[in-house]
């Protein structure tokens, strides 16, 4: 779950931005929910102050810290953002991977959530 301070300005970063794509739906409640697709990955969507239970103890926007695997090449991303106005906050830069290394563009999406973008190195 992500909480968030505005669903449609969220939602437009992660689809416009990234290519995530949106899926609203309403839950087994009756309540209208959001989420994000990426891959076989769903990220629920939570504007603040409308959380659907369960949720984190202390939901807040710009507390997560997400990474995207990418098979797009880093310098592509890096022009791809420039072109949108968003800043690399740092990177590219080698890490250690789930499943190996990796290197990594860090920027934040607009509630000022960490965002990783990162390739594999093989």
């Amino acid at each position: 779950m992500l909480t968030v301070a505005d669903l449609d300005r969220s939602c437009a970063f992660y689809t416009d931005l990234l290519g995530l794509r949106v899926e609203r739906f309403y839950g087994a409640d009756g309540q209208w929910r959001c989420a994000l697709r990426v891959g076989r990955q769903k990220i629920n969507l939570h504007e603040v102050g409308g959380e659907i239970a369960p949720h984190a103890a202390n939901p807040q926007p710009g507390s997560a810290d997400l990474c995207f695997l990418s098979d797009t090449d880093l310098a592509a991303w890096q022009e791809h953002l420039a072109g949108h106005g968003v800043a690399v906050e740092l990177g590219p830069v080698p890490r250690t991977g789930a499943e190996g290394p990796i290197l990594s563009l860090y920027l934040r999406d607009p509630d000022g959530n960490l965002l990783e973008i990162a390739t594999r190195i093989s």
